[in-house]
């Protein structure tokens, strides 16, 4: 127990410093995007902007506020009611023309303060490391898949490679900012976490996604049952739902397996926070007899704080005891 809350207060105080001891930009623009980025991330998601300053390694803060921020501003620009799909297509092809040049050793003379996170984060990763860049190019992936399919009906074979996709990057960018460095075992339930998360996030946006443009259900499953994507209190389209959150269920319980198995507590806690936030909307998902609701409750300070402190206590509990017992 001793040990247990010693490792609790070196937890605590390590996190603490890590607020403050980012690794000193280079020049004014670094400083510049640095700041736009911590605030573009605190405003859009404090759950990730707590994980940034809490659990990222050291030096490495900033440019995990970077890489959120710019893919938010990426797909804000996107979802933009004024652009068409055309000149989404066209956006995103000019900030993947941006990224690859990046890594090729080309910057660009002048670029917007947004693209700047971009050229920073990429520049200060000098090892290159293969999970930001997956994190980038995968997610570019998603983006251009979502400006693809918006106003048309998506597959089932689509549905699960966008997941897929979205499972990868996450989990990606978090082996990169946290534990940079450690050899994270690779096997099949690595993603799965994540990829669960991004399938209940589908069903939380369900019905404003539909407003926007977007089908988070697969047509020919649709078709098949006769339902349109927006007939969501029949039988057949509550089915449907059951499935996609016990797949998601699945889908937590292996990734969970495979989180257990890591040797780094910072990722650890980083994982069950992010998992956290989409256990909720599937239990009220069930406990709404699958019908999907248009907006979900999202949880206020008051209540984010101390859950993200109780959900990190079990799991530090578990690694430490449970490395003692392996002892």
């Amino acid at each position: 127990m001793r040990r247990f809350f010693a490792l609790l207060i070196r937890f605590y105080f390590s996190a603490s410093n890590s607020i403050f001891s980012s690794k000193r930009a280079n020049g004014m623009h670094s400083i510049n995007s640095a700041k736009l980025a911590r605030a573009i991330t605190k405003s859009s998601s404090l759950q990730t902007y707590l994980t940034a300053v809490l659990l990222v390694d050291r030096g490495k803060v900033d440019d995990c506020c970077r890489a959120y921020a710019y893919f938010r501003w990426v797909d804000d620009s996107i979802d933009a009611a004024s652009k068409s799909s055309s000149q989404c297509r066209r956006f995103i092809r000019g900030q993947k023309r941006l990224a690859k040049g990046l890594y090729s050793g080309k910057v660009p003379a002048k670029v917007s303060a947004e693209e700047q996170m971009l050229v920073d984060l990429v520049r200060n990763d000098r090892k290159k490391s293969p999970y930001l860049k997956s994190y980038i190019f995968n997610f570019f992936k998603i983006l251009e898949f979502d400006a693809e399919r918006r106003g048309k009906a998506i597959r089932d074979r689509e549905l699960k490679q966008y997941s897929d996709l979205l499972g990868k990057a996450v989990t990606d960018a978090i082996f990169y900012f946290i534990g940079n460095g450690r050899r994270y075992p690779k096997a099949q339930s690595r993603y799965l976490a994540a990829t669960a998360a991004h399938i209940a996030h589908m069903l939380r946006d369900y019905r404003s996604d539909i407003n926007s443009g977007y089908f988070n259900a697969p047509k020919d499953y649709l078709d098949r049952l006769g339902v349109s994507p927006q007939d969501i209190t029949t039988p057949a389209f509550k089915a449907w739902a059951k499935k996609r959150v016990a797949l998601a269920r699945r889908y937590l319980s292996e990734g969970k397996d495979y989180i257990d198995s890591l040797s780094s507590l910072r990722c650890k806690i980083a994982a069950y926070w992010y998992c956290a936030r989409f256990e909720d909307v599937l239990s009220t998902i069930e406990s709404d007899g699958y019908v999907l609701r248009f907006e979900y409750p999202r949880r206020g300070n008051l209540v984010l704080y101390p859950k993200m402190a109780i959900l990190a206590l079990p799991v530090m509990a578990s690694h430490v005891f449970g490395k003692r017992s392996a002892a």
